[in-house]
């Protein structure tokens, strides 16, 4: 159970910097900020990969303590 645990984490985990990177990508200055201060509202595939990133954030979290709590058995 806890190498499936293992496996499963290692690929939400990747899923999770995937989202992450395509989402810095489409701001294009990328990680050192953009020269917009401006209020933007985010529509279409950018809405869509900002709520599957904040899915991705619980999943991982919710495998990670599970696995903690797994390992001590």
């Amino acid at each position: 159970m806890q190498t499936y645990m293992h496996i499963v984490q290692i690929l939400v985990s990747v899923l999770l910097v995937t989202t992450i990177l395509l989402q810095i990508r489409g701001e294009g200055s990328g990680m050192f900020g953009s020269g917009q201060s401006s209020f933007r509202v985010r529509t279409g595939v950018e809405l869509l990969l900002f709520r599957f990133t904040i899915v991705l954030v619980v999943l991982f979290l919710l495998i990670s303590i599970l696995s903690v709590r797994f390992a001590n058995l």
